[in-house]
């Protein structure tokens, strides 16, 4: 018997939605070889990560062995699965494949981070397979909302493990391919070990509406407004913008693409072939001329991102165009968890201009591009594998996924971030567990969970700052009183003095009596001055500040 096993290890995306990185293996134990599916990003928030850019996940445990890394393999091209490749490559360096539109998308990743492009090799759909190592895989076509989405079938010795991506059962999407029932028979047929799959809506009890279900929809809301029309959606959206755009263009209104990356994405889309028929668009200087009745913008934005084309409309002008009294702004757009505050803004910004909203009430103009439960279901039933693994999504979406699993009598397992699960068995079994943290891009520079920055400016901004500045004469006394700076605290306290003040004199009279000996002690001096600051903050405001103590010796 083989001694060699089956792993799967998820770095990113298994009990959180976002970041998603997923690691599979073969081979004896500890001397695997390995592939990587999708290198994806999340998003921070200012309650969790004050001034941070991106989070990527933490791949050290990979770096370590990435001389058994054969590939790393993208799914498809949302930032949670492709984000991160341009910032994390040259830790990993091998080859990446994927298919042509995705790969428009890859490149630029690797070219703005001043990497190699020609690391992405273009792969066709099944029945391409390519040799990996120990594995063949297959990009294997799925409905989602961006174009060419593909599952990954990954043929090991130990058999197919079939790799959802994120997915949902359209037979009508508009642009991209529709899902394709026998085409995933015939992957299933000579059987599947595992199915990893896509939790991120298990909870949802209908059936999943096909894109073309909302375009009517959108048609007549576009064709019923007077003054301009703004619209927003996932700029990743083809389909989406496509049908946005269609509806403009029935209305008589010359459309506008306002954003960065609605615009790439369109231009790829149509660079790949996967879009060949959007309607003829104007430029923003030409939008400019164009009466507002016969205009209609579509713009970036619709997680209410302070940069994005919608936000900086809604508070006044942009690229020379007003939004005014009158005038209608579409939300075609779930909003996302955590970012309601940000969406929130835009849409009270819009109503001070006197511009209507209107948000996807009732599921209108907006469809998800995830299975629902009913259609994980119908997966399961297609598959039919030998287990399934739940991944992308919240741990309460893994562990739901897999009590449905269970009840179909298919074994199952709930591994989030970090979890190494071995699926050469009857059923997955963990079999060991690994740091699985977070990358912060802060700035331009990258750092870890726990290297103590992202704590730090946590505390700052929740309990202020003071900085305590003494200077020591050549003879050991102190020269002058300590002064001290505030950031982030009120100016008086309860005794309605000024807090600097009081916190000097305190400072002061400790300074005054202390000896030699804690004079000459930097390490002591700092804790004696820190305590006082923190102590009398307390005493004054109630609460105690992150404070930085500098201790100037002349000679």
């Amino acid at each position: 018997m083989s001694s060699d096993r089956l792993i799967y290890l998820p770095l990113g995306g298994a009990g959180e939605v976002g970041m998603n990185a997923y690691v599979y293996g073969y081979g004896p134990p500890g001397e695997e070889r390995l592939i990587l599916v999708d290198l994806g990003v999340t998003f921070p928030d200012m309650d969790g990560a004050p001034g941070v850019d991106l989070i990527f996940p933490d791949i050290a445990w990979l770096e370590e062995r990435r001389d058994r890394l054969e590939a790393i393999v993208i799914t498809h091209a949302h930032e949670d699965h492709v984000g991160a490749l341009g910032h994390l490559w040259s830790r990993l360096r091998a080859p990446v494949l994927c298919r042509p539109f995705t790969a428009i998308h890859a490149r630029r990743k690797l070219d703005e981070a001043g990497q190699d492009e020609r690391v992405v090799e273009i792969c066709q759909p099944w029945p391409e397979m390519r040799r990996l190592g120990p594995f063949d895989i297959a990009f294997l076509p799925v409905s989602h909302s961006i174009p060419e989405t593909s599952a990954i079938v990954i043929d090991t010795p130990s058999g197919r493990v079939v790799h959802s991506a994120d997915f949902k059962i359209d037979l009508t999407p508009v642009v991209g391919e529709p899902f394709d029932r026998a085409l995933w028979e015939e992957v299933a047929k000579p059987g599947v070990r595992a199915l990893i799959c896509d939790s991120t809506n298990v909870f949802s009890p209908e059936p999943g509406r096909s894109e073309a279900s909302i375009a009517p929809e959108i048609t007549k809301f576009v064709a019923a407004q007077e003054g301009m029309v703004i619209a927003t959606t996932f700029a990743s959206n083809v389909a989406r913008v496509k049908s946005l755009a269609m509806a403009g263009e029935a209305a008589g209104r010359s459309v506008c693409l306002l954003g960065r990356a609605m615009r790439r994405m369109i231009e790829a889309a149509v660079e790949a072939g996967v879009l060949t028929d959007f309607p003829k668009v104007v430029s923003a200087e030409e939008a400019a001329d164009i009466p507002r009745e016969n205009l209609m913008l579509l713009v970036t934005g619709s997680q209410g991102e302070r940069r994005a084309a919608s936000a900086q409309l809604s508070r006044g002008k942009y690229l020379g165009l007003t939004a005014e009294e009158g005038d209608t702004f579409l939300f075609s757009s779930k909003t996302i968890p955590g970012n309601e505050r940000g969406v929130l803004n835009v849409v009270n910004a819009y109503s001070e201009l006197g511009v209507d909203v209107q948000d996807d009430a009732g599921g209108r103009y907006h469809v998800s591009g995830h299975a629902n439960r009913p259609d994980l279901e119908e997966i399961h039933a297609i598959v039919n594998p030998a287990m399934v693994i739940p991944m992308h999504g919240e741990h309460r979406m893994l562990r739901e996924h897999m009590k449905l699993a269970e009840e179909n009598d298919r074994p199952s397992i709930v591994a989030v971030n970090g979890t190494m699960v071995d699926l050469s068995g009857n059923r997955p079994t963990v079999t060991d567990h690994i740091e699985a943290g977070r990358i912060y891009l802060d700035g331009t520079v990258q750092i870890g969970a726990m290297d103590g920055v992202i704590r730090d400016r946590l505390r700052m901004a929740r309990d202020g700052h003071v900085t305590v500045t003494l200077i020591i004469d050549e003879d050991g006394t102190a020269l002058g009183e300590p002064w001290c700076d505030t950031i982030g605290l009120p100016e008086t306290g309860s005794s309605r003095a000024p807090l600097v003040e009081v916190i000097e004199e305190d400072l002061s009279q400790f300074v005054g009596r202390a000896k030699r000996k804690t004079l000459g002690d930097d390490e002591t001096l700092e804790e004696e001055l820190r305590r006082i600051v923190r102590k009398t903050s307390d005493t004054e405001i109630g609460k105690k500040p992150q404070v930085t103590v500098v201790i100037s010796r002349l000679s």
